[in-house]
């Protein structure tokens, strides 16, 4: 998996548990406090948008981590 793969698999991993957190519907509610949670890296995707730069995305390249696949001519 490459850096862009990586940061979309937490994004989403951290939106849903946060919802399943927070919504009081959830089986393993907890606090409606945890769609905070959910807003901050909604709000972390749309600023990389804009800027394209990820915290995450710095320290998966510190790590090791792939930045692309190499792509077969």
């Amino acid at each position: 998996m490459t850096v862009n793969d990586l940061i979309h698999v937490f994004a989403g991993t951290f939106i849903l548990l946060s919802l399943a957190l927070g919504v009081p519907a959830s089986p393993i509610f907890h606090s409606s406090y945890w769609l905070w949670f959910t807003a901050f890296v909604g709000a972390n995707l749309l600023q990389f948008g804009f800027t394209k730069v990820c915290p995450l995305g710095f320290i998966l390249k510190k790590l090791g981590v792939k930045e692309s696949c190499a792509t077969a001519s």
